[in-house]
């Protein structure tokens, strides 16, 4: 048996297993969360060397866009690769510049040499987002006009992940026919990028404004927002998937704490009441990964795949926050200390609930979606 492919080839079990594997490795060799502590407040976002490793060396630059960039597989492996960099929170622009600017590129068919150029690593981020940080193609805050025939784009676009580490910024802008797409360099003059502090380290944003700056078209007409909105489900999946990775390796973290830990003679695992709080943790990330697993499952059919993702993302944001909660909890005084691990994917999980909509959001869509 194969694995559902969206645009790539397909890998067959045994090679996703062993991509799998070669994530978590890499990973492990960069010292898990360490290459999230090389980062600093004042600039958080990409570990350039490890995106080197996996994005190029690795390949995953090119997961899930089409052969003819290069791609391989489809959304069983960027889920699958997904969930291993979210076990060690891997500071790397998968989602942002693979993910979802990938996916929008792949629906632009005049994308091919943007495309080519992300499948070989270059940062694009995506700058799609709504001023309440969800897609609404009626509140796209960027604006699109024409002067001799070139576009000139005028707005604020704001969450723009990865922003101020990327090469080539994939944006939607509003114009009379719609919203459509178009690239545009950040050193363009007319941009300004500004990096924003954020709670996630591994996880950088931006804020890009645009003063009748110079873009390339990618679509015309108003074809922008069906694209946007397909490869934003893909996204949402690939969120989910780093959601559980997260969930699963801060309960990982716990089980091993509370069966090392002692009180009053005896492991505090053994507590009735600690033993409660990490089967409520268990249940979270079994339900998590149950919404993953039906989301890669219906990969192919777009309507089904939008239902999917919104469960998804709307389950996976909150099991994740729960867990990393209890986490901390659990690892008692040192788990609220900046030096322990946990801190980290609690500050990844309450990033990820507001990152592409928070889950009422989802809820709320999904309820549009089944025509409630």
């Amino acid at each position: 048996m194969t694995s559902t492919t969206t645009d790539g080839a397909a890998l067959s079990d045994a090679e996703l297993e062993d991509l799998r594997a070669t994530v978590r490795s890499v990973c492990e060799d960069a010292g898990g969360t360490a290459a999230v502590r090389r980062l600093s407040e004042e600039a958080p976002g990409i570990d350039t060397g490890l995106w080197d490793t996996l994005g190029r060396q690795v390949g995953l630059a090119a997961l899930g866009l089409p052969e003819s960039a290069g791609g391989i597989g489809g959304l069983a492996e960027i889920a699958a690769v997904c969930e291993e960099l979210g076990r060690t929170l891997a500071p790397v622009p998968l989602l942002s510049s693979t993910v979802l600017a990938g996916q929008v590129l792949t629906g632009c068919a005049t994308a091919g040499e943007a495309l080519a150029a992300l499948a070989e690593g270059t940062v694009h981020a995506p700058a799609v987002a709504a001023p309440d940080g969800t897609w609404r193609a009626d509140a796209v805050p960027v604006a699109a006009s024409w002067q001799g025939g070139v576009p000139l784009l005028t707005g604020t676009a704001p969450f723009v992940l990865d922003g101020a580490d990327a090469e080539a910024l994939v944006v939607a802008a509003a114009g009379a026919d719609g919203v459509d797409l178009f690239l545009a360099d950040p050193r363009e003059p007319g941009v300004t990028v500004r990096r924003v502090p954020t709670l996630d380290l591994s996880r950088g944003q931006a804020v890009v404004t645009f003063s009748a700056a110079r873009a390339r078209p990618l679509t015309v007409g108003g074809e922008g927002a069906g694209i946007v909105s397909r490869a934003l489900d893909v996204a949402l999946v690939a969120l989910a998937a780093e959601q559980l990775g997260g969930a699963q390796a801060a309960l990982d973290m716990t089980v091993a704490h509370v069966r090392d830990r002692t009180q009053f003679g005896r492991a505090i695992g053994g507590f009735q009441a600690v033993k409660h709080a990490c089967a409520d943790m268990l249940l979270h990330v079994e339900a998590a990964r149950s919404a993953v697993v039906r989301a890669v499952r219906t990969d192919g059919s777009p309507k089904e795949l939008a239902e999917a993702a919104a469960v998804a993302q709307a389950w996976c944001s909150e099991a994740f926050l729960s867990v990393a909660a209890e986490c901390v909890q659990l690892h008692g005084g040192m788990g609220f200390t900046w030096e322990h691990d946990a801190h980290l994917y609690f500050r990844r999980a309450q990033s990820d609930a507001v990152l592409l909509g928070g889950a009422a959001h989802h809820r709320e869509r999904l309820a549009g979606l089944l025509g409630w």
